[in-house]
């Protein structure tokens, strides 16, 4: 596959002229082919992006693996810089590493790759190749399967009312998976995506780890949570506004001095929804562990959540919000109060299985409404200036 280049300013139309998109969108369709067509030789695609615009970084280069699991990303991307004018060159670059070449175990060690630096592609070929064929193996379905806006449950039942409500979404294709996923498609892949990720920050942080390469559009937990206040009650619910992280599965790659915030405009999306609806609920720091057990020894726990004045306690939702932040992915948390450990209502079986039943649909259709609101406002996704810093990578900013 030889290398094609394709300069913005060349393209027919202006930027508002019908002409012009279509032009782009030919254009960009293009070099997401050849891109294609190179990882199908064996060599890692290479992009070079010329900015004319661009004083401190007028050339950015770089490598990617497997560019049809996130063709619709490369597209809206590639149409983007062409718009600005842009000039764009694909073309073959080195070998792929197959997974069990000793050379490759180094390649994916995030710490060799600067994050911080400005880029093309926040991963490097082999990272990229490593998690999406693992998001395969833990999911049981395809990378390319995946939507731009992902749930993230550790509850059957959501999954039941994501059956319930799309009945006819891509389920995994075997049934011993780890964490299987559930795909209910729209064009340009703006559906639907739900993951049970099961209990735990470990679990938490594999999928997320695996799913930032698809660059999506949002990431949100829906879990339940113990509520902490006096007036909470069962079945209201939780938006995080921040995290007390002690989870410590990313402390040495995210140190707990770092303040993780969900992202401050799904937020307020979710807020509008909640409201609409009549829906009881409270903003506030959630308390994330990785003790399940944690009223066993609770001296420490109950001293920290007084502290931070906490309002709920979970196991996942401060790992989904600190990789969302550290991978530069929109995120948002909405829980479900389904006990509360400290006002003698603790969660028991009986009364568990009541509360799943009632509250399972309703919990769903509010995170699912918010998504909708997000597809109307930010068609492109949702602006990302509050979770990227000024040396972010190219692709993935708008």
């Amino acid at each position: 596959m030889a290398e094609i280049t394709i300069a913005g300013a060349d393209l027919t139309g202006g930027k508002n002229d019908p002409k012009g998109k279509k032009a782009r969108r030919k254009a960009a369709a293009r070099l997401l082919e050849a891109l294609i067509e190179i990882d199908a030789s064996g060599r890692y695609p290479r992009i070079e992006v010329v900015r004319p615009w661009s004083d401190h970084n007028p050339i950015i280069v770089g490598e990617m693996a497997r560019p049809g699991a996130i063709d619709w990303y490369l597209t809206r991307e590639l149409k983007a810089l062409l718009k600005l004018g842009a000039q764009i060159t694909v073309a073959p670059s080195r070998q792929s590493l197959d997974f069990d070449d000793p050379l490759f175990f180094d390649a994916v060690d995030e710490q060799r790759f600067d994050l911080r630096a400005k880029k093309l592609f926040l991963f490097g070929p082999e990272r990229m190749a490593l998690s999406l064929d693992r998001l395969a193996h833990y999911t049981g379905t395809p990378a390319e399967s995946f939507q731009r806006h992902v749930l993230f449950t550790n509850y059957r039942m959501h999954v039941e009312a994501f059956l319930e409500r799309f009945p006819d979404a891509e389920r995994p294709h075997r049934d011993d998976v780890q964490m299987p996923a559930y795909h209910a498609p729209a064009p340009d892949s703006s559906g639907v995506t739900l993951i049970n990720i099961g209990v735990g920050p470990s679990n938490a942080k594999t999928a997320t780890d695996h799913v930032a390469v698809l660059r999506p559009d949002t990431m949100m937990m829906i879990g339940h949570c113990g509520g902490l206040r006096n007036r909470q009650r069962i079945g209201d619910y939780v938006v995080a506004t921040g995290f007390l992280r002690k989870d410590h599965v990313l402390d040495e790659v995210l140190p707990t001095t770092i303040p993780v915030v969900p992202t401050a405009r799904l937020n307020r999306l979710l807020i509008e929804e909640l409201e609409a609806r009549g829906s009881e609920f409270r903003m506030g720091t959630v308390y994330t562990t990785a003790d399940r057990n944690w009223e066993l020894n609770q001296q420490q726990p109950l001293a920290d959540m007084r502290t931070a004045r906490c309002v709920a306690v979970d196991m996942e939702s401060a790992t989904v919000a600190a990789n969302g932040f550290r991978y530069r992915i929109p995120n948002a948390t909405l829980l479900c109060v389904s006990d509360k450990p400290m006002h003698a209502a603790p969660k028991l079986a009986g009364a568990a299985a009541e509360f799943y039943s009632r509250s399972k649909q309703i919990h769903l259709d509010i995170a699912l409404a918010t998504l909708d609101r997000v597809r109307e406002l930010h068609p492109r996704g949702l602006p990302t200036q509050d979770i990227r810093s000024y040396v972010e990578p190219l692709i993935g900013a708008e």
